[in-house]
Parts: structure tokens; sequence; C-alpha cells
């Protein structure tokens, strides 16, 4: 699948007149679609909800266009349950999903009248300890079936070997405490597989929970309001890779829910996503000039972006694709190492990258960074975070998060008024 820059050279130069890179680029066209596309794909499901992934792109102006789009948000911490909020999303529109939480963060949830999916078996007491006893009406469980979990075109999952979720003995009895204190329905969640290749990965993971859905109604008597299939369907970071089918996956999950659900008399049972990858993956890029140009036993060529910027390569040696700008269809002829200023030799967004002829100046079109990208950044080195800007559909590009500048990276060091007044002098001497 060939990749799609969405925004053109001259445009671009022009844009970094005012924003200098790096940062980060969004395109609002392309979110809009695939969230119309993923509600389209379930349209059939009455109950059908998309809770956005906050942990991928945390961006108010994104979680804003989405939730225009009718997404929820699906939120691991108390600061996310709180930027949820500040965007508009409200009550059960907000699922708390999270592990090793603290009893803040249950208590804000509460309050804020948000879904909480439980992911231990002692958070059954730890959420009846934080709210006083007094539990709210429905509660999700978070599955692990242990095992191995295969689904074609991927390699096999490994839940057992995952932090994450119940075996199936703990969600039945933690469903036997939950009713007991007074819960009445019930949610069951399971996440198997990341970045999920085919589009195999959701119906079989419907297949999965519908079965134990059932069991759980037919066993325990509890009733069972919806089943979360979470995230983890993935996006085409190479070019050889074929984009995931939304509407093929929606038709997927609707023939297993006919085939269990339906047949059960559980018709009415909701499903919900958590797609924040497949949601902004795609729709993102991280912009970056070359500012060096290296001859040693590789050619380097070294960018004012670094895995503080991007993480992904670095972490997982994670592939995504570059583009070099206004060389679009020149023939790729040289191999580069593309890399960033980290005093770490795995900053390097590419190894032996086959590009056409780039030199310093190049502007570099790093693809699919829109999930997992701006979000999973720090300050190593005392590296700044970049920019956010969001292209409009009507073309028109604004900024939707500005760079970071000395005084933020500072900022939490102002108790210390030796140091402030130090720092404050010496900016006076540097100007």
């Amino acid at each position: 699948m060939a990749k799609r820059v969405f925004i053109g050279r001259e445009a671009l130069e022009e844009l970094c007149r005012c924003y200098p890179t790096p940062f980060h680029l969004y395109d609002e066209r392309e979110i809009r679609s695939r969230a119309r596309a993923l509600n389209a794909a379930f349209s059939w499901n009455s109950g059908f909800k998309e809770y956005f992934a906050v942990k991928a792109t945390p961006t108010p102006a994104i979680v804003r266009l989405l939730a225009e789009e009718g997404c929820g948000c699906d939120c691991a911490t108390g600061v996310e349950l709180m930027l949820a909020a500040a965007c508009g999303v409200t009550g059960e529109n907000i699922m708390l999903s999270s592990n090793d939480t603290p009893d803040d963060d249950y208590r804000l949830a509460a309050r804020m009248g948000a879904l909480i999916n439980l992911d231990s078996a002692d958070m059954v007491e730890c959420l009846s300890r934080a709210l006083g006893g007094a539990l709210p009406e429905t509660v999700c469980l978070r599955l692990n079936p242990g095992g191995s979990f295969e689904v074609p075109d991927n390699p096999a999952g490994r839940p057992a070997e995952s932090k994450f979720g119940m075996t199936e003995e703990q969600i039945f009895e933690s469903c036997r405490r939950l009713r007991a204190a007074g819960v009445e329905h019930f949610g069951l969640h399971s996440f198997l597989l990341s970045n999920a290749q085919g589009n195999g990965y959701y119906p079989a993971l419907a297949r999965l929970l519908f079965s134990r859905a059932v069991r759980m109604r037919d066993e325990l008597g509890v009733a069972i309001s919806f089943v979360d299939l979470s995230g983890g369907v993935g996006v085409a970071y190479r070019e050889e890779d074929a984009e995931a089918d939304i509407a093929v996956i929606g038709a997927g999950v609707r023939t297993a829910y006919e085939d269990i659900l339906v047949p059960a008399g559980m018709g009415d049972v909701a499903i919900f996503a958590e797609l924040g990858r497949w949601m902004c993956g795609p729709a993102g890029a991280l912009v970056t000039r070359v500012i060096h140009k290296k001859e040693t036993y590789r050619t380097f060529l070294g960018v004012d972006a670094c895995a503080a910027d991007l993480m992904r390569p670095a972490l997982y040696d994670a592939y995504h694709h570059i583009t070099v700008m206004g060389k679009e269809d020149a023939p790729r002829t040289h191999a580069y190492n593309v890399v960033g200023g980290l005093c770490e030799n795995n900053d390097q967004f590419a190894r032996d990258r086959i590009l056409p002829e780039t030199g310093v100046g190049d502007l570099l079109f790093i693809h699919d960074t829109g999930a997992h990208g701006h979000a999973m950044g720090y300050n190593y080195n005392g590296k700044l975070r970049s920019a956010e800007l969001l292209v409009g559909e009507d073309g028109s590009v604004r900024l939707i998060r500005r760079a970071e500048k000395p005084g933020d990276y500072f900022a939490t060091l102002d108790i210390d008024e030796d140091f402030t007044a130090a720092l404050t002098r010496g900016n006076r001497q540097w100007k």
C-alpha cells in the first residue's frame, strides 16, 4: 500500500517558517474518516461505542474531534480522566481501564460516573474500600484466558505472560462478590494482541468473550450489558502491509454475535471498542529536517528530531516509513541510517533504509506517528517535546500544542529558590 503524504512540500516548507521542526502533524480528514468507518462497520449493534484510547494521542483537539464523531474515552489514569472531562466527555462515555490503580483514581472515576474496568481479583476489595462500599451499578471485568491465542497472519499471543487481566476462575469469583455487594450489570473485556495484522483478531476475540459471557449469564445468573473488545487492531506501517478492513472486521464480529449471543437470548449486549492506534496512527506524521550528514561505516542522516519525539523505533525496533519531501517519485538508491541527537545508540529512526539521495536541508515525513508518537515523548538529555499541528478538512493548519520551552523543563524545579535565581541570572547573561 503506497504511503500517503497529506500535505505538499511547498505548504510544508511554508509551515516550517512559522513552526520550526520537528513537529507532529495530524490530518483531521483522515481521523474523522476512520471514526465514521468504524461506527458504520458496527452500526448493526445498537449499543456500539468506541472508547478512544486516550494514551495513544492525549491531545485535547484530537479528543474533542473524536467526541464530535460520537467517540468516548478509554482512560488509564486520573489525569487522563481529567483530560477527557475537560474535553466535554462525561459519564459512561468514559471508561477507566487501568491496572495497579490508586484509590484516588477509583474515586474520581466514580464521581464522574465513568465505567470502571477491574484488572485483577484484588481490585474488588480495592474498589469497595475506595468508594466506602458504595459500588457502582455496572462494573467491567478484564479477562486473561491464559494459554496461547492464535490468529492467522499474526504471531501467537501468549496471554499467560501478560500482566493484564484475571483468570476465568477469578472473573467468576469476582462477579459473585460484586453481585453480592450490589452490582447489577457487568461488562467483559480482554486485550490479547497489539497491532494485530489482517482482519481476524477482533472476530476471534469476540468469539472467546461471547462464549464466556454466555457462561457467566447461565452459571451466575448475572446480566451482561456489554462486551469490550478493547484495542489491538493494527495499521500498515510498511508499504507492503495490507491495511485492516474495518468493514470486514465488523462483519466478522457480527457473525460471531449472531452465532453465539443471539441464540442465547443475549441479542441486546452492546459491543465496545478501544481503538487508538488504528484510529489515529496513519493520520499523523513526524516532520523533521536533516541537519547533518556523516560518513563512517554507514551513511548517517542526522535529523533535528530524536527518540524523545518518537520512541517506538528505539524501544521496539519498530518500522516507520520515511518520505523525503519533494523526492517522492525519485528512485531509491542510497542506504541511510536516520538518527537523532540523543546520547544513545538506539536513537535511530531507520537503519540501512533505502531512500532517494538525501542531504542536509531535506525535510523528512515520518509516517504513522499519530498514535503512540508524541504521547510517549520525554525529556532525556534536556530534549524538549515538539509541537503538534492539525491540518483541517479545509486545508488550513492550526497549532494544537505548542513546543516546550526551557522554562517548561525547569518548571518543576522552581521550588529550589537558589537554582531558580541562578537560572534567571544566567538567562539574562546568555541573552
